[in-house]
């Protein structure tokens, strides 16, 4: 049996075409069933859906064989115990810097300055501003970034950004855009070696599908 582990939405979706590429279909739609274990048309393959956050987790421990992954779950999660054979090149968006409108960004990031950032993507951000040179005090957020520089908890945020819509509606602007994201394949190391005849034409039909 072959495990895969999948988030809801975005991910979810595109990694359908994927699938069906591999001569697979999973049989429920889960955005209508309340089982996080669903069936697909082959006996040996079923997908599990976990939080974002929680695939690699899955992957690493074994809960899962392998899953798809966002870039920034990966880098935040550190990657450690994970193969990951393939950019799917799907799910992208990008990781941007955003302040208020009426925030001075270029003068607040002077080498040896100091800027309150919230985000939930501490690692990421870290990096990034120990790269400028810039010492940042992380505030670590679970949702509704947006409000963090509104209300004045922050003086920036570190999010992913899509359409930028969002921002916009909340009055903040796209100050730095980072680094590109997109979602991985990422599988376990024991089950590569253990299940290699399963998983490797799998992991090749994920190749030839994926969208340029």
């Amino acid at each position: 049996m072959l495990t895969l582990a999948l988030s809801k939405g975005r991910i979810f979706e595109e990694t359908l075409p994927l699938l069906a590429a591999a001569g697979i279909t999973v049989l429920e739609d889960p955005e209508k069933s309340r089982k996080l274990i669903l069936p697909t048309n082959r006996d040996d393959v079923r997908v599990v859906l976990v939080r974002a956050t929680d695939v690699p987790t899955y992957v690493q421990y074994g809960g899962a064989d392998l899953g798809v992954a966002g870039k920034d779950v990966l880098l935040e999660h550190g990657g450690e115990g994970l193969y990951q054979p393939l950019d799917l090149n799907i799910a992208k968006c990008r990781m941007s810097v955003a302040v208020r409108k009426d925030f001075d960004y270029a003068a607040a990031v002077k080498q040896g300055s100091r800027i309150r950032v919230a985000t939930k993507y501490t690692e990421v951000a870290r990096q990034h501003f120990a790269d400028k040179g810039v010492h940042v005090d992380l505030i670590k957020l679970y949702g509704s970034m947006e409000l963090a520089p509104l209300t004045g908890l922050a003086d920036a945020i570190v999010d992913l950004v899509s359409t930028g819509s969002t921002l916009k509606a909340n009055h903040l602007v796209e100050v730095e855009h980072f680094m590109d994201i997109s979602s991985r394949l990422v599988v376990n190391q024991a089950a590569l070696k253990l299940k290699r005849d399963q998983l490797k034409p799998l992991i090749d039909a994920f190749a030839s599908a994926i969208p340029a």
